[in-house]
């Protein structure tokens, strides 16, 4: 039997820390199943799930804890998207640009979770403006909708709350939960 174990990596960005981190999961048979990662401000970050024979899931999380001069491991078990909150229920793509100021992500997902949104992938930056000067805010925010959510009631929240903090919001997939 298998077990699934979350990894929450973090360390100073440099060459050869996915290896590193693959090389003790293999050793340990580990199989790497789905992972997001990235370098942000010279900081690599991210999230690993593998899953591990059972008998060897203790052996993985102590040969992970020398990493700690090149990445500091977290671990904690996996679970099942419903054992975590998720629940069941449909994708929505929430777009957001506009000029970068502080409080969008805060403002944005207060109204995703006034109506029940469970954010699943949330991706931001900030760019240069080329013609205004100053910064633009971007984000995508993959969120999952519960049935029953009033769909209209969503859009208008967020497109009022975009009116107010002066940004474009593009709101899709709600045309589906109509038919749900």
């Amino acid at each position: 039997m298998r077990t699934q174990l979350v990894l929450t990596v973090v360390g100073d960005d440099r060459s050869g820390l996915v290896q590193a981190l693959a090389d003790v999961v293999d050793q340990h048979g580990g199989n790497w199943e789905e992972s997001r990662l990235g370098e942000l401000a010279g900081t690599f970050a991210g999230v690993v799930v593998v899953s591990v024979p059972q008998e060897r899931a203790e052996d993985l999380r102590a040969a992970l804890e020398p990493l700690a001069g090149l990445l500091e491991v977290s671990v904690r078990p996996g679970g099942t998207p419903a054992d975590e909150g998720g629940g069941p229920g449909r994708p929505v793509l929430v777009e957001i640009m506009g000029n970068d100021q502080p409080g969008i992500v805060r403002s944005i997902s207060t109204v995703l979770a006034d109506h029940g949104l469970n954010v699943a992938e949330l991706e931001t930056r900030t760019v240069e403006a080329p013609m205004a000067g100053g910064q633009l805010f971007e984000a995508t925010v993959v969120a999952t909708v519960p049935e029953g959510t009033d769909a209209d009631a969503l859009q208008a929240d967020l497109e009022r709350l975009a009116g107010e903090i002066q940004v474009e919001v593009t709101f899709r997939g709600t045309e589906d939960l109509a038919d749900g």
